[in-house]
């Protein structure tokens, strides 16, 4: 190649030609360094005909400075990129940075410096140097890693390695991984599983695109069955990867993984060091790294030999990105695996209803394991009817599940209380003029955590300690909390059960693999008698002896005009109660209810999941709603109210008139500002056959808008604030 087409990782500016200097070698997915302006910039090679430009002589082409020593990125992650960025109207630049998503891994050199505490404490201890010091604890990293997990300032962490209080580490980032060994622990699997795992290890024997729906009841065994399919990859010296909605789910699996295969797999995940982040992205892309599991962000990776796609907890709403790229993992993941000519399992005990679609029309293979593996089985379920049996003034728990709470403590046996809220209560207010505090940023009220001792807005980050004062009316210590969140249940469990030992589960608490790691550690040793959490405990978590779930406000998710309101609390509910009776002690379920005939709760009661997803499904066919419509959000955001909502006007005032399409809006969004940004929504619905996109794409392309307003399509949204 003389000139060479390159998309730069800068989404202000389109694909640009360059020649390519003499003696160096390039084609397309080659990872190349560009001049743009004074700037040099990273980008990579693409085929001219794929993304047409205007064309410029050869003369006025700038040369590319180099190219880097790494395999170029493949045909099929090149076509994914594509159509991430062609289904999800992203800049196609942005879709490309998540499979460069490691600066560093591009470099050749093979050590980094790195840091960690020495235990050593220095006698100038500021406020901002202890915070430092106690939250970095046994963790490692750049300056500015540690200082952003200290929430501190780079010039605190450089004060204390002058002090002596933390030092440098030579870290060697490209060793290369452990194998696992496909052989190392095969487990006995019933009938059942291993004809569904037949199925798998089939599909990854025949090297073609095959989607398959893994649907069994929580503690049926589909991660075992799905490591069979793992295995056969394996075998096949082909890497898999496995996608897993939460961070702290990692740990667990990585300790189920050791145990089959004899070493872990690697992990890829925001919690990562810059030099693990490095050596995972070299490894994976020279096919070194043969099982990585990970967030979504592991999706777009540059893998070598690609063999198969697992997505673990398929129905989760966090594979949903909501920044930047904005795009839904479980379908992108399906995507890559008929690009890459894979199968693509996804695996869950509460298939989302697009999923169970796709597998009743004959797209997907459905794999079912109705029963529960070995003597286990599921567990009983009943609703606590609060308008009958209600808590005593001023608590959270009725006097039944207390019994059943007692009852199990004296049996030496763990309990699980449930409420997806965190902190300590989702409104403060002031008792003697009712001031409400509201974030400053965003149109939400501040939540109290009072385990941290401060107020916290859960969308935009904001945090405050409580004031002494009201800000209204200056009243002292006149500051009341309203409704329960996890941490006011732990202090009435703490009340009612001085001696029990209790933990409290959720992103504030287990927010990397290794709390994860202790938080499971505690529980397989029978450290913790009683766990309260949000949804961060309904998954992924085996504990024998916990035969106890209480579902301390069941109706909590079911208000509001949220599309999935009905279907994400039975998800919820249902993996929640899961986490009951998994060894060969039965298990029981009380769901905290006002409303014990709603459908949801009668189907959790009833145990009819089908009944439950028949009657939803129907509703969404005659609304016409996803997966028998289409949708797609656009959200006009501006510091300036004004702005935004003349722009979105602007929108409004311009949508096509298409048949089988319909806009609704603008309207100020249920969360109206967010972050300091004021923001209008419109809402396009379409029929399912309608390519939206064109359409969205001509529309807005059309239009301008001050540059200070920001435009953002939310192609399939699953959020509607």
């Amino acid at each position: 190649m003389t000139r060479a087409r390159v998309i730069l990782l800068n989404s202000a500016v389109g694909p640009l030609d360059y020649r390519v200097p003499e003696g160096m070698q390039v084609e397309p997915g080659s990872i190349v360094l560009a001049p743009l302006g004074p700037r040099q910039i990273t980008g990579v090679v693409w085929e001219p005909e794929r993304l047409p430009t205007a064309e410029v002589e050869d003369r006025r082409l700038r040369p590319l400075v180099g190219a880097y020593d790494l395999p170029p990125l493949a045909e099929p992650l090149r076509r994914l990129i594509e159509w991430t960025a062609d289904y999800y109207l992203a800049p196609i630049a942005a879709v490309l940075r998540m499979s460069l998503s490691s600066a560093s891994a591009l470099d050749g050199g093979r050590t980094v410096t790195e840091y960690r505490a020495t235990g050593f404490v220095p006698e100038r201890l500021t406020p901002q140097r202890a915070q430092a010091l106690e939250r970095i604890g046994e963790r490692q990293g750049l300056v500015r890693e540690l200082a952003m997990a200290a929430d501190v300032s780079d010039a605190v962490i450089r004060g204390l390695v002058k002090a002596g209080a933390i030092e440098a580490v030579e870290v060697a980032v490209d060793d290369p991984f452990r194998l696992p060994d496909p052989d190392h622990a095969p487990p006995e699997l019933e009938p059942a599983q291993r004809e569904t795992a037949r199925a798998l290890v089939e599909a990854v024997r025949a090297h073609d695109f095959a989607p398959f729906l893994l649907d069994g009841v929580t503690g049926s065994g589909k991660t075992e069955v799905y490591f069979e399919a793992i295995a056969e990859a394996l075998r096949q010296d082909r890497q898999t990867l496995v996608l897993l909605p939460e961070i702290a789910l990692t740990e667990p699996f990585l300790k189920r993984f050791e145990t089959r295969f004899g070493c872990d797999p690697v992990a890829w995940h925001s919690g990562l060091r810059q030099s693990q982040r490095r050596r995972a992205w070299r490894g994976i892309a020279t096919g070194d790294a043969r099982v990585v599991v990970g967030a979504r962000s592991a999706l777009f990776l540059p893998y070598r030999r690609l063999g198969l796609i697992v997505v673990d907890e398929a129905h989760e709403i966090s594979f949903k990105q909501e920044e930047g790229v904005v795009y839904h993992a479980r379908d992108v993941a399906v995507m890559r695996a008929k690009l890459e000519k894979v199968p693509a399992i996804l695996a869950s005990a509460t298939p989302a209803i697009e999923t169970r679609h796709m597998a009743e029309i004959g797209i997907y293979r459905e794999l079912k394991l109705p029963g529960r593996y070995g003597s286990a089985v599921m567990p009983d379920l009943r609703a606590v009817d609060l308008t009958q049996d209600p808590p005593p003034r001023g608590r959270w728990l009725a006097p039944s599940l207390v019994r059943e709470l007692e009852i199990n403590l004296a049996a030496g046996e763990q309990s699980l209380l449930f409420l997806n809220r965190r902190g300590y209560a989702p409104l403060t207010l002031c008792r003697a003029c009712g001031h409400r505090f509201q974030c400053p940023n965003c149109t939400a009220w501040m939540v109290e955590h009072r385990l941290l001792h401060r107020l916290a807005c859960h969308h935009c980050g904001h945090v405050m300690p409580p004031p002494r004062l009201c800000p209204e009316c200056q009243e002292e210590d006149s500051l009341v909390a309203c409704g329960p969140g996890v941490e006011r249940i732990a202090d009435e469990v703490a009340a009612l059960f001085p001696d029990a030992r209790t933990a409290i589960v959720t992103s504030d608490t287990i927010w990397s693999p290794a709390r994860a790691a202790e938080f499971v550690g505690r529980m397989e040793a029978g450290d913790i008698d009683i766990v309260i959490g949000t949804q961060l405990v309904t998954k992924g978590y085996h504990f024998p002896n916990l035969t106890l779930v209480g579902v301390v406000d069941a109706d909590l998710g079911l208000s509001g005009g949220d599309l999935r309101a009905a279907e994400r609390s039975f998800q919820q509910i249902m993996q929640v109660a899961g986490r009951a009776g998994r060894g060969e002690k039965p298990g029981r379920v009380l769901i905290q209810t006002r409303e014990p005939g709603a459908p949801v709760i009668d189907a959790l009661v009833r145990g009819d999941a089908e009944g439950f997803y028949r009657a939803e499904t129907e509703a969404r066919r005659e609304a016409a709603m996803p997966p028998f419509g289409r949708l797609a959000g656009i959200i006009v955001s501006s510091e300036d109210l004004a702005e935004a909502t003349e722009t979105a006007r602007l929108i409004g005032r311009t949508a096509p008139h298409v048949e089988n399409m319909a806009v609704f809006g603008p309207a100020p969004a249920p969360l109206a500002m967010l972050r300091g940004r004021h923001r209008q929504r419109l809402l396009v619905h379409a029929a399912r056959a309608l390519d939206v996109q064109d359409v969205i794409r001509e529309w807005l392309g059309n239009l301008e808008w001050p540059r200070s307003v920001r435009v953002a399509v939310d192609v399939d949204p699953y959020s509607f604030l």
